[in-house]
């Protein structure tokens, strides 16, 4: 599906640190699932030669391109660091996807489909029709259970708040700004569909399928989880304020 006519330029953002085993096959089924979509490799300076990887990518494809970071700043950065420098290049669609392989990009076509009717599309595990494959049952429960949470106490129309596929309009993040976004993992794509909400923005969410990375390590930790909860809680707590 071609989705320039519609959409404009869009350009999928991969952020990586250490995933010298799955970047040249994301990379890869990227461009055979889309291929009028640019690609940006954003590496925070992996030690296991990931950045490498992907600049050799991009000097035998022109549509990859890699920004190399200075060093390991957080999944939030990373995207930040990726989406400035697709708005400085005048891209449209600026989407996420995570280089393990748990976003399928062939899933890809579906969100920028939805997006020809909405400023923020997520790929949604817990709307009917996604899945999860492989993950345990605890960790399940704790996704569940977090999107739960959020949704009650910000009041979010959406079912899988944190999740981290996703595909922007230029123009929402040009409104909801990043310069002072400072949030990490789970909790920046929480900040980010709270703000797009909040401007009075559309928000759809389609169905994916969400496969449990098989190769290298995962980045989840307890700290990113507890910084979810305290910064969700603190949301809450100073939007009430702002309401009473």
């Amino acid at each position: 599906m071609d989705t320039r006519a519609e959409l404009g330029r869009t350009l999928v953002v991969v952020p990586t640190y250490n995933e010298c085993e799955n970047v040249e096959s994301v990379v890869g089924r990227i461009r055979a699932t889309v291929p009028e979509a640019d690609v940006l490799v954003a590496d925070d300076a992996s030690p296991d030669g990931t950045g490498e990887i992907a600049a050799a990518l991009a000097r035998r494809d022109p549509q990859v391109h890699v920004l190399h970071r200075p060093g390991k700043a957080g999944l939030g950065a990373a995207y930040i660091g990726g989406f400035t420098w697709g708005l400085d290049r005048a891209y449209d669609v600026l989407v996420e996807m995570d280089a393990d392989g748990s976003h399928r990009p062939e899933e890809l076509p579906a969100l920028l489909a939805a997006l020809r009717s909405a400023d923020l599309v997520i790929g949604s595990r817990w709307v009917p029709g996604g899945r999860v494959v492989n993950w345990p049952k605890s960790r399940e429960i704790l996704s569940r259970g977090g999107n739960a949470y959020t949704r009650a106490l910000l009041r979010l129309p959406v079912r899988d708040a944190t999740g981290g596929y996703r595909a922007y309009r230029a123009t929402t993040l040009k409104e909801i700004g990043l310069d002072d976004v400072e949030s990490q993992g789970y909790c920046f794509q929480v900040d980010l569909t709270l703000r797009t909400v909040r401007a009075g923005l559309r928000v759809t969410e389609v169905p994916i399928t969400f496969v449990e990375r098989t190769r290298g390590a995962s980045k989840m930790s307890r700290a990113i989880v507890v910084e979810a909860l305290i910064r969700v809680t603190a949301w809450a707590f100073s939007y009430s304020r702002k309401t009473m």
